[in-house]
């Protein structure tokens, strides 16, 4: 039998302590909070942001015709995977606070801290208050998981109900505390379950290998899996969770037709006998949890007991053949690890458990726990402060002013240009259309999907020969096409000014 050691001896202790936890996580998440959303993905964060503008640009009826057309438009031909959920509530919320880009932000900050509570409660029942209180911390405190939860688009809200449906399915795995009742105790967390795997999904479908990893580790940790098909329960979880995502794809693809289009491009088999794929994948786990907290994380699986054991690795399974699948995004775009965090953070619990045990074995005094505590929680300020600074080292918002002023300069001409997120800065600060040239990294991918590169001046003619001008604000992906810059030196210059050259397409 285990000792029961721990550090966080009284329930006032982890209590105040968890509420410490929340309330710091939380408070980091709205530091800047107005600032441009531009520090995380702003492609993916001003797609999102376009169509939360034209959901309420409808709604108005005092907004100049114009203005109000172009946000519609915006909305409605820019694409859509994901069902429009969060922009729908942001864009309800605008009726309250005008069209403040600060109120996403805020929405999906407070969708991470509630993924916190239900975190601390699974990490709770596979380990310990101790543990429970480490992996929150590491999953609220983790400083690309602050910058990346409070991003417009619908991976914090996903993750979020990923956590939920962990802890939903982890319970109904689990005998009734009390041994009486298990029978609406069991049906209760199966539909809980069931309902919260399916919002996931439809919130976002690639929700589906963590939330399939996590209920097999579940069923496989309550018996084989030959019992479990005999439960009326798996497959009640198993109906709810599949229909919302599936009457979403029969509506997109087969009634609305504007999915057909988009699952493509996902799935490279041959970037498997590529070792960028595989050293792109290190990169970014690098970048999302660092090296060695995954180490750590990783051999945390050790320490859990055989049937959560059982559930973990169903866990981290899940996510290895996410990025299988997934194999381009994994390699490439650093968010879509973002569901790894909450794993790691309750592969961190045990660990976190028996350091805590021994702290609390050392620190026999009050004098000796009440230090233990600042310095932890010293620790947990330090880091806070870095990612506050990095934060304030740059301001996003003299962008909004620059598009503005192109825009101003460009009034009644047709654009192409070489921009940042493919003319969305233009869209949403200039509210204005501009043909966006391909960037390098565009160039690379088409190269790979599909095949060579189309002739230069075979695809300048296509995008450029009915145009007026041609904006250039990305310079640094400029200086990576040699043909285009110089096709562009021959032209003469319309206007220029901090950080945009505009030159004119109808003068060679």
């Amino acid at each position: 039998m285990k000792e029961n050691i721990s550090f966080f001896s009284s329930r006032a202790a982890w209590i105040g302590s968890l509420l410490v936890i929340l309330i710091l996580g939380f408070a980091i998440r709205l530091y800047d909070l107005t600032d441009l959303p531009l520090d995380f993905h702003p492609t993916r964060q001003l797609l999102s942001a376009l169509k939360a503008r034209g959901m309420y640009y409808q709604t108005l009826t005092d907004v100049p015709a114009e203005e109000r057309t172009f946000a519609i438009q915006q909305w409605k031909f820019r694409a859509s995977v994901e069902p429009e959920f969060l922009e729908r509530v942001v864009a309800f919320t605008y009726q309250f606070t005008g069209e403040e880009l600060w109120v996403a932000r805020a929405y999906s900050s407070l969708f991470w801290i509630i993924g916190a509570v239900f975190l601390f409660l699974l990490a709770r029942k596979l380990t310990s208050t101790d543990g429970a209180l480490a992996s929150t911390a590491f999953y609220l405190f983790l400083p690309y998981a602050i910058i990346a939860s409070r991003s417009f688009q619908p991976d914090p809200l996903m993750v979020m109900l990923i956590i939920f449906f962990w802890w939903a399915v982890y319970e109904w795995s689990s005998p009734s505390p009390s041994g009486k009742g298990a029978g609406v105790r069991g049906w209760a967390f199966a539909i809980l379950a069931g309902l919260f795997g399916g919002l996931a999904i439809f919130i976002k479908f690639v929700a589906a290998f963590f939330v399939i990893g996590g209920g097999l580790g579940a069923v496989l940790g309550r018996g084989s899996l030959r019992e479990a098909l005999k439960q009326p329960q798996v497959y009640v979880m198993s109906v709810l969770g599949i229909l919302p995502g599936a009457a979403y794809v029969i509506y997109g693809v087969f009634i609305a037709g504007y999915l057909g289009q988009q699952f493509g491009g996902r799935f490279i088999p041959s970037l498997f006998l590529d070792p960028s794929y595989y050293f792109g994948w290190v990169a970014m786990l690098n970048l999302v949890i660092g090296g060695i907290p995954l180490m750590i994380a990783l051999l945390g699986l050790f320490f859990f007991e055989d049937k959560k054991r059982r559930f973990m690795f169903s866990l981290w399974a899940g996510y290895a053949l996410f990025g299988i699948h997934f194999n381009y995004q994994i390699s490439s775009h650093d968010y879509y690890s973002l569901p790894l965090i909450p794993i790691v953070a309750l592969s961190l619990a045990p660990l976190a458990e028996l350091l805590f045990a021994q702290l609390a074995k050392l620190t026999t005094t009050r004098w000796l726990r009440f230090s233990a505590f600042c310095l932890l929680f010293f620790g947990i300020f330090a880091s806070l402060w870095n990612t506050r600074a990095q934060m304030k080292s740059v301001d996003y918002r003299p962008e909004a002013q620059m598009w503005a002023e192109i825009s101003q300069k460009v009034d009644g001409y047709n654009l192409a240009g070489l921009t940042q997120d493919y003319g969305s800065r233009m869209a949403y600060w200039g509210w204005r259309n501009i043909t966006s040239w391909p960037t390098y990294g565009d160039l690379i991918y088409h190269d790979d999907l599909r095949g060579a590169q189309r002739d230069f001046e075979e695809q300048f003619a296509n995008i450029a020969s009915k145009k007026d001008l041609f904006v250039v604000t990305d310079f640094n992906d400029l200086n990576r096409q040699p043909f285009l810059k110089g096709k562009l030196d021959g032209y003469p210059i319309f206007a220029e000014g901090a950080g945009y050259v505009i030159y004119d397409l109808r003068e060679e």
